[in-house]
């Protein structure tokens, strides 16, 4: 693997900020004022690029009634066919450019998650600088394979991924010659409940697949995203959405503005929290520690008189010898009267 890898002069892996994703998914409800809103409050949050999905419902199913094309197991979507669905929440090809360029403008990275090799050959003629794989394709070997071969970094998001499909994905990419891949842990389920998310899966990526680890969040709070920087994941995706009571497809499982604004401030604050591995003290550390204890002289004392726990004692501040080195001067004479409150020295002894 590579240290890092790069999206639009950003570097991305250990060392480096977290990299911070905006999904819009369906959340345009396919008015392009609500998308370039979208992006722009997604500027306006922090985050590091805006991510869109390309495709149209016949590129991603098959128009048909039948019960295996519809959806019945506890969503929000129950009831619908995959290809109403789709056929909502798709994003106009055309609108691509416009709001990539208007990303751009704003100073974020705009890609994609594309669907079939058409869309791969739309985003790769408008030089997207990465491709995202969705969960549910992961099992797609040659799109992984097509992506892969644009020589641009691949993000895959594993949600309904067994292990035995993340070694496929991985190894697809680096046969084509791309090692430049990202592996989100995610948990396809909108929202995801906590006890499904099993976050220490994100070391593990690191260290299984040799990829940088990044999560991908369903969830409606901030803290498994920051649970996720804490355990290494170096890329963050989360939907976003201008209003969640405004509906849309991914509305309900999606972050507003607002919250995407606190949930950037508090991954930047854990980050800068997390700082290295060092013992060394940091500069008010260093000022705090001349508080510490020490030995002190407590008790006015006369030349020959000996040095007792009731004449001595260990308290703050720590101009005196270390607390450690009492049994070493417990019983020595004194050399000369010293006053009560004065921090014992070993020239004061005999």
């Amino acid at each position: 693997m590579s240290e890092f890898i790069t999206i639009s002069g950003k570097k991305i892996g250990e060392g480096f900020p977290s990299y911070i994703i905006a999904e819009v998914s369906a959340n345009h409800n396919q008015d392009i004022d609500i998308a370039r809103q979208t992006v722009v409050a997604a500027a306006g949050a922090g985050v590091d690029a805006v991510k869109f999905q390309t495709y149209t419902p016949d590129t991603l199913t098959f128009n048909s009634t039948s019960e295996i094309f519809q959806i019945n197991h506890g969503t929000a979507w129950d009831g619908r066919t995959l290809h109403s669905i789709y056929s909502e929440g798709y994003m106009p090809w055309e609108w691509h450019a416009e709001l990539f360029d208007l990303a751009k403008s704003l100073g974020m990275a705009a890609f994609s998650s594309p669907f079939d090799p058409s869309a791969v050959e739309y985003l790769a003629g408008l030089d997207v600088p990465a491709f995202k794989i969705a969960s549910f394709e992961i099992v797609d070997i040659p799109l992984i394979r097509y992506v892969a071969h644009q020589g641009k970094p691949v993000l895959i998001s594993t949600g309904i991924a067994r292990e035995e499909d993340v070694v496929a994905a991985v190894t697809a990419c680096r046969e084509e010659g791309n090692n430049q891949i990202v592996v989100l842990k995610c948990t396809s389920a909108y929202p995801a409940p906590a006890s499904e998310l099993n976050l220490l899966t994100i070391p593990t990526i690191a260290s299984q697949f040799d990829v940088i680890p990044g999560y991908s969040d369903h969830t409606m709070t901030s803290t498994a995203a920051i649970a996720a920087v804490t355990l290494g994941a170096r890329v963050i995706e989360r939907h976003i959405t201008l209003d969640r009571e405004a509906g849309g497809l991914d509305a309900g499982f999606s972050t507003s503005a607002s919250e995407f604004k606190n949930l950037v401030q508090q991954i930047r604050e854990t980050e800068n929290a997390l700082g290295i591995s060092t013992f060394e003290l940091s500069e008010s550390g260093e000022s705090s520690r001349r508080f510490s204890r020490s030995l002190f002289v407590v008790q006015d004392v006369k030349a020959g008189e000996a040095l007792t726990p009731e004449n001595v004692r260990s308290i703050r501040p720590n101009n005196g010898l270390p607390p450690k080195d009492f049994p070493l001067v417990l019983g020595k004479k004194f050399s000369t009267a010293i006053s009560a409150g004065t921090p014992l020295s070993l020239e004061f002894l005999t």
